[in-house]
């Protein structure tokens, strides 16, 4: 199957022709600066974005924290001689 026209511009081997109609717009090497306060901005906004999210991932934080504490000292409880003999269970 031969390619169309529009698509034999693309293809490898083939001299690109000229388009009218397409505009292509820069940024001078001299003007971009990627990096520029990145240290300063992170400094200050930076801490005011990730303070502005402490409520929201302290409390999950806290309740699992507890909950997983809670279990241990109750496994550990559980498994001892005082919790066998409290909960009525024989080895």
């Amino acid at each position: 199957m031969r390619p169309t026209a529009a698509r034999l511009n693309g293809m490898p081997g083939r001299i690109m022709q000229k388009q009218r109609g397409v505009v292509v717009y820069t940024v001078s090497p001299f003007r971009q600066r990627g990096s520029k306060g990145i240290i300063k901005g992170w400094l200050f906004n930076g801490y005011r974005r990730l303070a502005a999210q402490v409520p929201y991932w302290i409390v999950p934080f806290a309740i699992g924290y507890g909950t997983y504490t809670w279990a241990k000292r109750r496994d550990a409880w559980q498994n001892s001689k005082a919790g066998h003999i409290a909960l009525g269970d024989h080895h």
